[in-house]
């Protein structure tokens, strides 16, 4: 089969379209015809080296999700059948022409779906999915903040909080991307490029903060995240774009007694795996084939341009998710 591999840590040109062995479906998993994979930073962070394939994903060949079609079973494996359209996510080895999944972590594709559309879902709206409402708690008329807005998890967090009524305030560091999340249902539009997100917060809730921050960014956006939330007040930090590390008042977090969570899928055990996409597929799905919240395709490409997918998502130019065609 034809893959995306990885030839040696580096710049975008160390990915090129090499013929590999395919793979073979394990006791309970299947052989997915891959039509389309999403990609994401993790891909850049291992493509540099950073960022390892955890134990049993292939080492040299990105990509944490797909949409394609159930091509083989394997042994034990009675879900699906031949033929069957599934998207879901992966450890590793989305940039290809075949992948092995395990049944119980792939999700429908719903019908009149194209390929390209149901790749851009998995990451982003299942992380959304599990950081807000799973581990959050995010409740309708709560305010939520969240940073990089414009990013692939944030336009997916964005719906979402949205659908459930919460209010929702966000940051970029782009008027542009700011002003297409205001039609995602972005009530509090802060462009950090001449506003303090921090003195936006609290001049719009009154002093009183937000309940929970969505973090997409990471070290630059700590201080200030700690200072915008409302007592009682909670944060997620699913991302780290802008760096892994800063100073934190935790006099502050004591005395507003705070909950600070990081989080993380790619890592988990497949029963935590199993047990998030069972969630997803009944709570957030139904929405997604109602059209009440939708993927966000900033542009697509075909595999042999894997190369210029990886810039273009380094650039920060996106807004919503970038998409190989395989």
């Amino acid at each position: 089969m034809k893959a995306v591999v990885i030839t040696k840590p580096g710049g975008p040109e160390v990915l090129q379209v090499q013929e590999v062995a395919a793979p073979e479906p394990a006791a309970g998993e299947m052989l997915v015809r891959v039509r389309a994979a999403g990609v994401n930073r993790a891909d850049l962070l291992q493509r540099k080296g950073q960022y390892p394939a955890p134990f049993g994903a292939p080492a040299t060949i990105p990509g944490l999700e797909y949409a394609g079609e159930v091509a083989a079973l394997g042994t034990g494996a009675r879900a699906w059948k031949a033929g069957d359209r599934v998207m879901g996510l992966v450890a590793g080895g989305a940039y290809a022409e075949f992948l092995t999944t395990h049944e119980a972590v792939a999700l429908r594709v719903p019908a009149g779906w194209g390929f390209e559309q149901a790749a851009a879902v998995p990451e982003v709206f299942i992380t959304a999915y599990d950081a807000l409402m799973r581990q959050m708690l995010l409740r309708a008329g709560e305010r939520l903040l969240i940073q990089a807005v414009g990013s692939g998890v944030g336009t997916a967090a964005l719906q979402l909080a949205t659908a459930i009524h919460a209010r929702t305030f966000g940051t970029s560091r782009s008027a542009e991307k700011l002003e297409r999340a205001r039609a995602l249902g972005l009530e509090v539009a802060i462009d950090t490029s001449r506003e303090d997100f921090v003195e936006v917060v609290r001049r719009k809730t009154d002093g009183e903060g937000v309940d929970v921050v969505l973090d997409l960014v990471g070290g630059p956006a700590l201080a200030g995240n700690v200072q915008v939330l409302a007592r009682g007040g909670r944060m997620i930090v699913v991302g780290l774009t802008g760096g892994r590390s800063a100073p934190i008042d935790l006099g502050a977090v004591l005395s507003k007694r705070l909950t600070i969570i990081g989080t993380v899928l790619r890592a988990r055990s497949l029963d935590e795996k199993i047990a998030v996409t069972a969630a997803f597929a009944q709570d957030i799905l139904p929405l997604l084939e109602a059209g009440m919240v939708h993927p966000v395709v900033d542009r697509a490409y075909p595999l042999a341009d894997a190369a210029e997918a990886h810039r273009r998502l380094e650039s920060n130019a996106t807004f919503g998710k970038l998409v190989l065609t395989v």
